[in-house]
């Protein structure tokens, strides 16, 4: 009779591989399920914050009326809500951070066609011998961090019609209080847009709407005591003290129809509206 083999027995040290392999399938795998489980949950992008949301894109958005022609579109420093009926953005929203304020981008100066966009885009051409300068609405001054934020803060998607005495005005005055307000406060929220009437006046070939005003909104959530305050600008080149301009972000949501940092928690998002604490702005 033939002697039945004998079946080698395994190694310790083989044993103890498939032992380890197993456990690291295991993990890749638990660490996947997880992934999929909170794939909606994004840390914030903030020092010292004192709560923690979902989406951080969209707690520095706004919300579009839904009767408003509306292109969503997601850049490195800030985010668009693009309307192509009056080729401007209906609002642009982004987080600035106190550590962003230092970085080393500097400004290209070259705007650009924003071939993203839906329906004709506007062009460098269209502001051309207008009388109104490219403004910027998430201004170059706040995406030093990235050469590339940087570049796309030159889009004409990020760009409205502005009176120069505005634009360089109480507009640049403005953006540069804000950075102040970023280095005390640790982060904010800022969304600024235009203001159109129908009909609206239009510039250049491709007929870009010439805003009526403009607003900016600006919160400071992750504080021990939250606060915001908003601005509201004619589009003229006279403009009055920025003390004078402030007001409530819930009346520029009654003006604009559009719902600002709808995504913080409501005992926040309420606090932050509804209050304009002028002398905590140092506006003076």
């Amino acid at each position: 009779m033939a002697k039945k083999k004998r079946k080698k027995k395994k190694s310790s040290a083989s044993r103890n591989h498939n032992g380890l392999s197993l456990l690291l399938l295991l993990l890749i795998a638990g660490g996947l399920w997880f992934i999929i489980q909170h794939a909606d949950c994004v840390p914030l992008r903030s020092e010292g914050d004192s709560f923690a949301l979902d989406h951080v894109e969209k707690a520095e958005m706004a919300r579009t009326p839904t009767d408003r022609p509306h292109q969503l579109l997601l850049r490195t420093g800030y985010t668009v809500s693009y309307n192509s009926h009056w080729k401007l953005p209906n609002w642009v929203s982004y987080e600035l951070l106190r550590r962003e304020l230092q970085g080393e981008a500097s400004r290209s100066n070259r705007f650009a066609t924003d071939t993203d966009v839906k329906g004709t885009p506007a062009n460098t051409r269209d502001y051309t011998r207008s009388g109104y300068d490219r403004g910027h609405m998430a201004p170059a001054g706040d995406m030093k961090w990235s050469k590339q934020a940087m570049d796309e803060s030159f889009l004409l998607s990020n760009i409205c019609p502005q009176t120069p005495g505005l634009n360089r005005g109480r507009w640049k005055e403005l953006e540069e209080l804000v950075r102040e307000w970023a280095a005390r406060d640790s982060a904010l929220l800022i969304t600024c847009g235009p203001i159109v009437s129908t009909p609206a006046r239009t510039i250049g070939h491709n007929r870009i709407a010439i805003p009526d005003r403009y607003y900016k909104v600006v919160a400071a959530p992750y504080i021990d005591r939250p606060r915001g305050i908003a601005f509201l600008f004619d589009n003229c080149d006279e403009q009055p003290s920025l003390q004078t301009l402030a007001v409530t972000i819930d009346s520029v949501e009654k003006i604009t129809g559009i719902d600002f940092f709808y995504n913080l928690p409501d005992s926040i998002e309420t606090q932050i509206e509804s209050n304009l604490w002028i002398d905590i702005w140092n506006l003076n």
